[in-house]
């Protein structure tokens, strides 16, 4: 009985389009992805501190190529995106950015997906912040249904 659930468990998380959780990098970000076949649509909105004090606010979608999967969940992925944020503080702008992620990713027997990727922007930010190119380093842990 244990084993027919745990398969019927495994089952029904690989075949699940969409997933919630948090992306942890530069400040914290609520994180959805969205299958799209074989690749997936991912949008993380959160909140940050600059190094200059500012206070961010900000939104990110990818469209994610997956570009290989390995034997044992292990998936890698890429894509191009676009991003929109806000600072306020000593220094308050607007940003506009065009966005890039490369990645890789685990999905467990269980509804739980870890990543880990690096999402580098380059924009322009209006409000005498000039050209914009922020990166990060980001954990996703998300549940799939």
């Amino acid at each position: 009985m244990i084993a027919a659930l745990a398969l019927g468990f495994a089952v029904a998380a690989s075949a699940q389009p969409r997933a919630i959780g948090v992306r942890v990098g530069n400040g914290g970000e609520i994180s959805y992805q969205h299958s799209l076949g074989n690749n997936f649509l991912e949008v993380d909105g959160g909140l940050g501190l600059g190094f200059d004090g500012t206070f961010n606010v900000g939104a990110t979608g990818i469209y994610n190529f997956m570009i290989a999967e390995f034997g044992g969940g292990f998936g890698f992925y890429a894509g191009p995106g676009a991003g929109v944020g806000l600072g306020l503080g000593d220094a308050n702008y607007f940003t506009l950015s065009a966005a890039g992620m490369v990645g890789i990713e685990y999905n467990f027997a269980i509804p739980l997906q870890l990543s880990l990727d690096f999402r580098q922007h380059v924009g322009l930010g209006f409000g005498g912040n000039g050209l914009w190119t922020p990166s990060s380093v980001g954990l996703g842990i998300r549940y799939k249904f």
